[in-house]
């Protein structure tokens, strides 16, 4: 990983914005991720997120926490909270925007416990793939203190491959639809591509009730999106 994103979380901290980022999908055509959005405020957060900050409680661990906006709203309400990411810009980031605990981290490499763990904008990409979600989800239900709860979104995705007609188009011999292959450039140079895992709602009740977690749906989005919490 060539850390693209982190770069330019780093480059618009530093004053240096010029482009935004740029992704894609193997299903969608390119998109601009503005880096000012990066960095938002509470009040220009998702309903999603912030219904999700709402309910954050106890000891908290942030994934993927990005340039720190989920984790400096917390700190400042009084919550001790762990801010991880692969991301070496991005946590170096949160640090100069005054997170007091970030660390490089992937979530599998994760041995403390929470009382709530945070996985936020589309946190079930982090699983890759439906294969991987088992696995993951026993990781963080080991993460949880007596009562924990994790607090995740994601989103179904199935309208992407709806035809003009109200059918779709997918492949029956094709894998889970929500596994896409993320594409992401900035400034002209390309990341190294990765597998990203958006899923359905009733697919991740599923998974974990065989893992042996709660999953209650607390928030539907305006698009297709969801907040649901395990414990």
């Amino acid at each position: 990983m060539k850390d693209l994103f982190g770069r330019a979380l780093l480059d618009y901290q530093n004053g240096h914005y010029t482009e935004d980022l740029i992704t894609s999908t193997n299903i969608s055509e390119e998109d601009d991720l503005p880096l000012p959005y990066l960095f938002r405020d509470f009040k220009d957060m998702p309903k999603l997120e912030k219904n999700a900050l709402q309910l954050a409680k106890g000891s908290v661990l942030d994934v993927g926490c990005g340039a720190g906006n989920h984790s400096l709203y917390l700190q400042k309400k009084g919550f001790t909270v762990k801010a991880i990411d692969i991301s070496k810009g991005a946590i170096e980031v949160s640090k100069l925007r005054g997170v007091t605990h970030a660390e490089v981290k992937n979530i599998l490499d994760e041995k403390d416990t929470f009382d709530t763990v945070l996985l936020l904008m589309n946190g079930t990409g982090i699983f890759q793939e439906l294969s991987q979600v088992s696995k993951y989800l026993t990781h963080l239900k080991s993460l949880l203190k007596p009562n924990g709860q994790i607090l995740i979104d994601s989103s179904d995705i199935k309208y992407m491959y709806e035809d003009d007609d109200g059918g779709f188009w997918m492949d029956a011999h094709a894998n889970y639809y929500g596994e896409l292959d993320y594409y992401l450039s900035y400034k002209g140079e390309e990341e190294t591509p990765m597998k990203w895992l958006y899923l359905d709602f009733d697919t991740l009740k599923l998974a974990c009730d065989t893992v042996g977690l709660t999953c209650e749906l607390v928030l539907d989005g305006s698009h297709f999106d969801y907040l649901a919490r395990l414990g």
